[in-house]
C-alpha cells in the first residue's frame, strides 16, 4: 500500500508492507526514537505518539492513521519541556524508557482538560490507565500535570 504519512510536520511517501507496524515505520524507517519499542502488546504505554491530538499506540499498523497527522515525542520537544521539568520536581522517573509515552498522553490530556478537570487526581489516573510508570507510580505524574495545568490558580491536590 502507497501512502503519505505525514509526520512532526514532515510528508513521507512510504509502501507500507502489509501488517507492518506504526513504531516500525517511524524507529526503523524514519529513525525517531521517541516512540520506543516496548512490549508490543499495548500495556505501558511507551510507544504512543499522536494522532491529531489523540494518542494512539504506535503498535498500530500505518495504514490506521494515515489519514491524520502523527506526531511524536520529537515533535512536541518545547511544549513538552514544562512538563518534563515539572516531572523532574515531582520525582520523576526512574528511567527513560516510558517517559516518552508519558509525555505524550499528558499533553493530549492537557490539551483536552481544564484546571479544575485535572484537580480531580482519580479522573487524572483515570485517563492515564495503562500508561503509568509501574516504578513511581501516578502520584507525581499527577502533581507534575496539575502544575502545568492552563491558569492554574490552586495548589495541586495530594495523590497517593
Amino acid at each position: 500500500m502507497k501512502a503519505v504519512l505525514d509526520v512532526n510536520g514532515e510528508r513521507h511517501e512510504l509502501d507500507l508492507r502489509g501488517a507492518e507496524r506504526l513504531l516500525d515505520v517511524l524507529r526503523d524507517r524514519l529513525g525517531l526514537t521517541g516512540a520506543k519499542a516496548a512490549c508490543r502488546q499495548g500495556e505501558c504505554g511507551a510507544c504512543t505518539v499522536l494522532v491529531g491530538r489523540r494518542p494512539v499506540l504506535a503498535c498500530v499498523t500505518p495504514a490506521a492513521v494515515v489519514r491524520g497527522a502523527v506526531t511524536t515525542v520529537e515533535g512536541v520537544a518545547e511544549e513538552a519541556e514544562p512538563l518534563r521539568r515539572a516531572f523532574a520536581d515531582e520525582g520523576g522517573f526512574q528511567c527513560g524508557f516510558c517517559t516518552p509515552g508519558q509525555i505524550m498522553r499528558a499533553l493530549a490530556l492537557l490539551a483536552e482538560s481544564s484546571a479544575e478537570e485535572l484537580a480531580d487526581g482519580a479522573a487524572v489516573r483515570a485517563a492515564l490507565a495503562g500508561n503509568v510508570c509501574r516504578c513511581t507510580g501516578y502520584a507525581g505524574i499527577v502533581r507534575a500535570l496539575q502544575r502545568c495545568a492552563p491558569n492554574q490558580k490552586q495548589e495541586p491536590t495530594d495523590v497517593q
